[in-house]
């Protein structure tokens, strides 16, 4: 009974598996179709979010719209969760990803990327008058962190590496992390970059900045892996659009920093 179970379920996947790969896309078929669907988080400010208008807007907004606008296509906006990002791709049911969409050799096994065209810096945030200037003056402190996010993932990292003697406090998610913050359960906190400007920004009177940087992931576009002649033509755009500074604008527009000479791979 359990093989045939096991078997069927296979075969489903095989079968829906078939179905995506038959349905490659092209910027011709693009082009003919007029509408480019993008997967964007628009619950995860500012890369995607509503203005007071309900208009969706942010940093991976522009980046859709400029993608759309070079390719002469309207633009068609996909709302996705972080989780279901890469489901709703391989599902057809957007052809690309511009979602905060970080590179890790997990997603690599399923999805193709375009070359990067942005950074998403994992960073250590506390009040002004906290010193740190290095992962080793961690020690002795209580460090708030969502549980299992890149921001985990680094300071677990930083914090061996130095030997320091820290206390990471792990919360489910990063809206009670950021609540943990924001209420003085810790000063000290990792996130990444775009998470802790906000925090800073709800909470101005405790004059949190950011003290160190951990790391930063490359941020690209996600394609699927059946669609070869969309991602040679997206990797060209990526080169024009970071050559010509449009690209650079965006970031700095929304997160207050030029993107680094070289975006790492």
């Amino acid at each position: 009974m359990m093989k045939r179970l096991l078997g069927g379920v296979a075969l489903s996947l095989a079968l829906c598996a078939g179905a995506v790969s038959a349905q490659a896309d092209t910027p011709e078929a693009i082009k003919e179709r007029g509408t480019l669907r993008v997967a964007v988080d628009i619950g995860h400010p500012p890369y995607g979010m509503l203005d007071a208008q309900a208009k969706a807007t942010g940093s991976d907004i522009e980046t859709a719209q400029l993608l759309a606008d070079d390719l002469g296509v309207k633009l068609e906006v996909v709302p996705v969760s972080g989780a279901n990002r890469v489901p709703f791709l391989l599902a057809n049911k957007a052809d690309v990803v511009i979602a905060s969409f970080s590179v890790t050799e997990e997603r690599k096994k399923v999805v193709n990327y375009s070359k990067p065209y942005g950074v998403i810096p994992v960073v250590v945030s506390a009040p002004k008058a906290i010193a740190l200037t290095s992962t080793a003056e961690l020690a002795g402190k209580d460090i708030a962190v969502a549980r299992g996010t890149t921001a985990d993932i680094e300071l677990t990292r930083a914090i061996k590496e130095a030997g320091a003697a820290a206390n990471i406090v792990r919360y489910e998610d990063e809206a009670t992390t950021n609540t943990a913050v924001a209420t003085g359960q810790q000063d000290v906190f990792a996130a990444a970059l775009s998470t802790a400007n906000s925090v800073a920004e709800q909470n101005a009177p405790k004059g949190l900045e950011v003290k160190l940087t951990l790391a930063a992931y490359p941020m690209a576009i996600g394609l699927r892996k059946n669609d070869p002649e969309l991602k040679t033509w997206v990797d060209e755009w990526v080169v024009t659009n970071l050559k010509n500074g449009k690209l650079n604008d965006i970031y700095v527009k929304y997160f207050n920093q030029q993107l680094p000479d070289n975006i790492p791979e």
